[in-house]
C-alpha cells in the first residue's frame, strides 16, 4: 500500500470527486488531501492541476472523462507535464503507462455482475494500482473476502451521499470514500467516531 496515499487518507478518509470546474474552489478549501478530478475539458487542466497540486492535494485525474483528452500515452504523459500527481482509468494502459512515470494510479471499477465482477479482478490484477476506485459502494457488502482483497486497497465510490455512507464503506474494509458531495470533503475521522453533527 503506498504509504503516501495512506497517510492522506490518516485523517479525513474521503476522496473529494470533482466533476467539472464547479467544485474546484470547494475541494481547494477543504480538508480532504486527495481528489479526483473527472469531466474538465483538456483545455483547463494545465490551469487547475497546478494551482491543486500547489495546495499539496493528492490530485488524480480521471483521464477517460475529460475532454480533448486521449486515454493513450500521449495524454497520460500530458498530465505527467502539467503535474498531475495520479491517473484514474477503467483500462489497463494508461495505469501501466502512469506507472512507468512514477505517477499514482487508481483503476476504476464497476460491478454490474458476478460475469464483470470475475473480468474486473482480473483487469486489477494485470493494472496493478495503487488504488481501486470500486463502484458502487452498495454492492461491496455483496462481494467474497477475496474479491474484496483482490481489490484492495480500495476507495468506495457511487451512492456515497452522506456520513453514513462514509462509515459504511469503510465497515466494508474501504480505505475511504469518495463522494462529489462538498460536504462530505472535510469529514474526519474523529467526527465519524463521534457521530457528529
Amino acid at each position: 500500500m503506498n504509504e503516501r496515499i495512506t497517510a492522506a487518507f490518516a485523517d479525513v478518509p474521503v476522496c473529494a470527486s470533482v466533476v467539472g470546474t464547479a467544485k474546484v474552489a470547494d475541494f481547494a478549501n477543504a480538508a480532504s488531501r486527495v481528489g479526483i478530478l473527472a469531466a474538465v475539458p483538456v483545455g483547463q487542466l494545465a490551469k487547475i492541476v497546478p494551482v491543486l497540486t500547489g495546495l499539496e492535494k493528492i490530485l488524480f485525474v480521471n483521464i477517460d472523462s475529460c475532454p480533448g483528452l486521449a486515454t493513450d500515452r500521449g495524454g497520460v504523459d500530458f498530465l505527467h507535464e502539467i503535474g498531475a500527481t495520479g491517473v484514474v482509468s477503467t483500462r489497463v494502459a494508461p495505469i501501466e503507462r502512469a506507472r512507468a512515470v512514477s505517477m499514482l494510479t487508481m483503476h476504476k471499477v464497476f460491478v454490474t455482475d458476478r460475469s464483470n465482477l470475475n473480468r474486473s479482478l482480473e483487469a486489477v490484477k494485470r493494472s496493478r494500482p495503487d488504488l481501486v476506485e470500486l463502484m458502487p459502494a452498495p454492492i461491496i457488502p455483496w462481494m467474497s473476502a477475496q474479491a474484496r482483497e483482490v481489490m484492495s486497497p480500495f476507495v468506495a465510490a457511487g451512492f456515497v451521499t452522506d456520513r453514513s455512507g462514509v462509515a459504511h464503506s469503510l465497515a466494508m474494509g474501504a480505505l475511504a470514500a469518495a463522494s462529489s458531495d462538498s460536504g462530505l470533503w472535510s469529514l474526519t475521522r474523529s467526527q465519524l467516531s463521534a457521530g457528529e453533527k
